[in-house]
């Protein structure tokens, strides 16, 4: 909802900014979303009247006019807009003129022939988001005159209107919830109440989808240009004018909130009739679509077609036009639930649907359409019947709603006075009534219960008035506190190693079990199963993320990374348990290297990641699988049986891991220590160690950090080398090529301090392990 300023004036005087104005409604609860200026004409835009207009001798969409600008001495332009004729008065920028941001206007040739202007649309001067052709400004708008003396700058709000308030969908309705929130005076013009008469036979009512109809009959107007003022406060809020009727119809609407439609009374065949559409009726609608009805639709008729559909939209056959005299003005009230389906059905969300679906105001309908005529005769002149012609009754929408002051403040945890909720109801529009009941004004369909009073109350006096309190203390952490915060942790080491976690079925099959390479005697079976694909309960993760990986596979993953953290059960009971599952490369083929095939060590590096070191075991099974323990959890490790893999459709050897949880869930978490980064450089030297290849790795490192060497920070097997052939190496030696790093942290090593620690290292694994030294 576009909201101008200018016009809110109107009704309620504003605050000092519109900042102070936008924040006041957004604590209010309505955001305002967007803010924009609008109206600043640019110097150097004139109006201008069209003199002469002929063809572009050489651009079949180009006219070349002669207009007069005040100067006395007539300009030639050319123009590609079509919706002018001879004698019209148009906004022209004059040479020198900058439009938007940095568009200057300069005197030029347009194929061939000389311009010396532009002559400009609403949307090139910033009255409106949209527009078609030229800006036509009314007949009496002064040749010559800035155009900036005939608009006056506005301010635009963007309102996000929720749905349960269609009172702020009307320029009234947000001047009344202003002068609520700012304890300023609302202001209303004064609308004398129509005479009314009952319809007869000229409306005839036939469905109750429109319970109450108004028409009233206005001859001799004259279809024009609408006035400055009513095209700018139109555009402002993002239309496009038309003609003065039909933007006197638009603007009640917004005003007001009341959807009202004109008709050309002439192109009209017989009465008014509300009536449900015929299966297979057509209508052309005013947006130029051909709408096939049916029977719910609800439709305005006349004696022989569909001329609107109710509350959505009107029809052409019976559109206002530029030779239309006499106008049937309608004013209704439509079910919403009605509208709401129509106009889903064919996809017209239009300014009417959208308020007839939220429910407008009854007690508007007929002073909608009194405002309405009024300013019809303003401005377009014409003679209006002296009777509103009315068929049906209007709905019943005021009720009242019973208040507790004391229930009220116990409610929002505040002091607040009785006589300060008073008021507040009453600046709502709320009525006093006896012993704590209020009438509800029928524009309020949203306060049903003494909990809208109540919030309607605290929405106004203020939310920020409510005092802060403590009430009740924290519970102190728990078992189960501690199991979701370590579960997610775990998740989170998981991603970073990049895995992505699966979800599967407590309940399995025994075949999947035994497709997975399970025994299916091991697992509980259900009582009353939906289905034999749900008779167990899973003991494992593993058929579960099997079957996952065969989906990512068969969609063309070639590299798969899986876990599944949930419980599994046995005739022991229920435990928690870890499963993660990989197949595929660990990395990607570069230019540089090829990419490498995940195999059991990589998924072994993966859990040790996770849940520290853990001591293996190889498992009696046949086959590449192995026991994992620590102090709080044991699994196993495996590679997945050919003929499982295979029938999962993995190309490459997949690997499982499966870890029960319960107790390291349960255990505290470890002290993370941290230290600062280092300030001084490390220095490494590579050390060259020949040895048997019976000794291992961890041999060497153990022998290497019992020798104490001074400033020792890191050991690195960098390389390994061996040569089978025994020409360069004896095949029963292998060298291996360890990175050192040393780091003193107060201050930069020396070459020779760092000398010293390398010539005890080697000196040390010489001793102790017999080694020898590649230079």
């Amino acid at each position: 909802m576009k909201v101008s300023l200018e016009w809110l004036k109107d009704f309620v005087p504003l605050p000092e900014s519109a900042d102070v104005l936008a924040a006041a409604l957004t604590d209010g609860g309505t955001e305002v979303i967007g803010q924009e200026e609008r109206g600043n004409i640019p110097d150097k835009v004139v109006v201008a009247q069209i003199l002469s207009s002929e063809q572009h001798p050489n651009a079949d969409r180009l006219s070349v006019c002669r207009v007069e600008d005040g100067s006395g001495q007539p300009r030639q332009i050319v123009c590609g807009a079509k919706n002018y004729k001879v004698g019209d008065k148009v906004p022209l920028a004059l040479p020198g003129a900058v439009l938007g941001k940095d568009f200057k206007i300069k005197a030029g040739k347009l194929r061939g022939v000389v311009s010396d202007g532009m002559m400009c649309s609403a949307k090139e001067l910033g009255l409106a988001e949209d527009a078609e052709g030229l800006l036509i400004l009314p007949p009496d708008a002064p040749v010559g005159h800035l155009l900036g003396e005939l608009f006056q700058p506005d301010t635009v709000l963007e309102l996000e209107v929720t749905p349960n308030r269609p009172d702020l969908l009307s320029i009234q309705g947000i001047a009344r919830e202003v002068a609520t929130l700012t304890h300023a005076k609302f202001h209303v013009p004064t609308i004398s109440d129509p005479t009314i008469a009952p319809a007869g036979e000229r409306v005839q009512l036939r469905d109750g989808g429109c319970p109450f109809y108004s028409a009233r009959l206005i001859r001799g107007v004259r279809i024009a240009p609408s006035p400055p003022w009513l095209a700018a406060r139109l555009t402002a809020v993002g239309l496009r004018p038309i003609n003065n009727v039909v933007d006197i119809t638009n603007y009640v609407l917004l005003e007001m909130g009341q959807p009202l439609h004109a008709f050309d009374y002439g192109k009209l065949e017989g009465g008014i009739v509300v009536r449900s559409a015929r299966d297979g009726e057509k209508m052309q609608a005013l947006d130029g679509s051909d709408l096939t009805l049916r029977a719910y639709d609800l439709v305005i008729a006349d004696g022989v077609k569909p001329v609107a559909l109710a509350g959505v939209v009107g029809g052409v056959a019976t559109s206002v036009t530029e030779i239309t005299t006499d106008i049937l003005l309608e004013s209704a009230w439509f079910e919403p639930t009605r509208v709401r389906r129509t106009a889903r059905e064919f996809g017209l969300q239009t300014d009417s649907s959208y308020r007839f679906e939220r429910r407008v105001n009854p007690a508007g309908v007929l002073a909608a359409s009194a405002r309405a005529v009024e300013l019809i005769l303003q401005v377009a002149g014409g003679d209006a019947e002296n009777q509103t012609l009315v068929a049906g009754v209007a709905p019943e929408d005021a009720r009242e709603v019973f208040l507790d002051n004391d229930r009220c403040r116990q409610l929002l945890g505040m002091e607040i006075a009785n006589d300060e909720i008073s008021a507040i109801l009453e600046r709502l529009g709320l009525v006093a009534s006896d012993s704590g009941l209020w009438i509800v004004p029928p524009f309020r369909p949203d306060l049903t219960r003494e909990v809208d009073l109540i919030e309607e109350v605290i929405r106004v006096a203020g939310i920020q008035r409510v005092p802060s309190r403590l009430r009740a203390f924290p519970a102190s952490s728990g078992i189960a506190d501690r199991r979701h915060d370590r579960a997610e942790i775990l998740r989170e080491k998981l991603r970073g190693q990049g895995f992505s976690e699966a979800r599967n079925s407590h309940f399995v099959s025994a075949e999947s079990l035994n497709r997975a390479g399970v025994e299916a005697a091991q697992a509980m079976t259900i009582r009353n199963p939906l289905g034999a694909e749900q008779a167990l309960l899973r003991p494992t993760l593993q058929a579960g993320l099997l079957a996952a990986l065969a989906h990512n596979v068969r969609h063309g993953t070639s590299s798969v990374r899986l876990f599944e953290m949930g419980p599994t059960f046995t005739k022991e009971g229920e435990r928690v348990a870890l499963g993660i599952i990989t197949t595929g490369a660990v990395t990607k083929d570069t230019w540089k290297t090829a990419s490498e095939l995940t195999d059991f060590y990589d998924l072994k590096g993966v859990v040790e990641a996770v849940f520290g070191t853990m001591a293996v075991t190889p498992s009696s099974d046949a086959g590449l699988s192995a026991c994992l323990e620590s102090s709080l959890t044991h699994g196993i490790l495996q590679r997945v049986p050919r003929e499982v893999a295979v029938f999962y459709d993995a190309k490459t050897p997949v690997f499982y891991a499966e870890v029960l949880l319960d107790r390291w869930l349960e255990a505290e978490p470890g002290v993370v220590r941290v230290k600062p980064l280092a300030k001084f450089p490390s220095v490494e030297r590579d050390l060259a160690v020949v040895l048997p290849t019976s000794i291992p790795f961890v041999e060497i490192e153990h022998s290497l950090q019992a020798a104490k060497a001074a400033h020792l920070q890191e050991i690195f097997l960098k390389d390994v080398y061996r040569d089978a052939s025994g020409e360069k190496l004896d095949a029963a030696l292998r060298s291996l090529t360890i990175t050192l790093t040393f780091r003193e942290a107060t201050r930069t090593l020396t070459a020779d301090e760092v000398d010293c620690a390398v010539a005890t290292l080697r000196d040390h694994v010489k001793t102790e392990l017999g080694a020898t030294f590649r230079e």
